[in-house]
């Protein structure tokens, strides 16, 4: 990316008016990563721009789709087309990274074939080290983007999770090591909710991955058909959490798009390339200040925050500190989310307990922020009613006598 596009881009992000969408999928795969992180930051864009650009994350009709059988012909395992009674030429689904085919083994299964598109991936690592190099210049303008975490942190994060997602065995490794814990905690802690596709990896490779077709629908298409009822999304939000908080090994990328509702109405996580895993002294604080606030102990989760802070702030911070917390939780516990949205929130949280107690948000919380910032975005848009922390009180008990938190 040039210097004169990455400013062009920024622009995109940061106007008032509506972001150009097409535009930004043009620029490629590092645009339209670093595009879904800032649609996570209302705190700088507002919420209407953060909504327009988090259809970034479902909607890539613009990409120009990639030619399946040239694809197989160069990238598939030997013996590749052998196994398959029929495959289908148009996509069933386009994305940034990859491009998904329906098709069917001649042993009958129903399957998707994935494979990356490689007019993104081949440019992605040059486009990483120019967008870490635009950014420190762009940065000296923009101090505001230094408020809360660092920047470069994020692109780390971002070139990382990306550069998972494009070794395409990594999806089976990232559902191998959720499922393995999975049956782990099968005796204490039930999950028979969830289950994960099955994968073909003598077919697949680096490039392409053959797994399970999955007759259902997404979390996305049941926001758009109004389907999902608040008892129902409580499960998947009770599933998630689990692996967030109780173990701290999680799927770092489940938007509304990656969890399909199958017919037996389970939830399968799909896109399992980008796994995350939290270091505990991360996952606890975080837990623990939720736990507080769902039982309203306001001055004890803010004190369960400081435990992610480097230094010990002197009184006067920490009364700076328990003031803002105080100001911006303030009759927290009768908001409901669609009046006081947990993204908007928790991003005053964290700038407050960056700023007044020295806490370090970096690489380490991000993915978690952004795993419930997803959720209260799917709360949002299904039932803006709901008081979302107080809801997950019961699940956040289970937790701790469950998992040993």
């Amino acid at each position: 990316m040039r210097a004169f596009t990455f400013f062009r881009f920024m622009r995109q992000i940061l106007r008032k008016k509506p972001a150009d969408l097409d535009w930004i999928q043009r620029q490629g795969l590092i645009a339209v990563k670093l595009a879904q992180i800032f649609a996570l930051r209302p705190d700088l864009l507002g919420v209407e721009k953060c909504r327009q650009l988090q259809q970034l994350y479902q909607h890539a009709a613009s990409i120009e789709s990639e030619n399946l059988h040239e694809t197989i012909a160069k990238k598939a395992p030997k013996g590749f087309t052998d196994a398959f009674e029929s495959i289908d030429d148009e996509p069933l689904a386009a994305a940034s990274v990859g491009q998904v085919h329906r098709g069917r083994l001649k042993t009958g299964e129903e399957v998707v074939i994935k494979f990356i598109k490689q007019t993104n991936a081949v440019e992605f690592k040059k486009e990483v080290a120019k967008m870490r190099r635009w950014l420190r210049i762009f940065l000296i303008f923009a101090p505001k983007l230094r408020k809360v975490g660092n920047p470069m942190a994020l692109i780390n994060h971002v070139a990382d999770y990306t550069l998972r997602e494009l070794d395409l065995r990594n999806e089976i490794k990232g559902a191998d090591e959720l499922k393995g814990i999975q049956t782990s905690l099968s005796n204490d802690f039930e999950m028979s909710l969830l289950r994960f596709p099955i994968y073909y990896p003598e077919l697949s490779n680096q490039d392409i991955l053959v797994s399970e077709y999955i007759e259902g629908m997404s979390l996305e298409e049941g926001i758009e058909q109004k389907s999902l009822s608040w008892d129902f999304l409580l499960q998947f939000f009770r599933i998630h959490g689990a692996f967030l908080f109780g173990i701290g090994t999680f799927h770092g990328d489940l938007h509304p798009g990656n969890c399909i509702i199958d017919k037996e109405g389970k939830f399968v996580f799909i896109d399992n390339g980008a796994i995350c895993h939290a270091p505990k002294h991360v996952a606890h604080s975080l837990f623990t200040f939720f736990d507080h606030l769902s039982r309203q102990e306001r001055h004890e989760a803010f004190t369960a925050l400081l435990a992610m802070t480097e230094l010990t702030p002197n009184e006067k911070k920490l009364k700076k500190y328990y003031a803002t917390m105080g100001d911006i939780y303030h009759d927290f516990e009768n908001k409901p989310v669609g009046e006081q949205s947990l993204t908007r929130i928790m991003m005053k949280t964290v700038r407050a307990a960056v700023e007044h107690a020295g806490a370090n948000f970096g690489e380490e919380a991000f993915p978690i922020i952004r795993a419930l910032m997803y959720l209260d975005g799917l709360v949002i848009r299904t039932h803006p009613d709901a008081l979302l922390i107080q809801s997950m009180g019961p699940f956040l008990e289970e937790f701790k006598e469950k998992l040993n938190i």
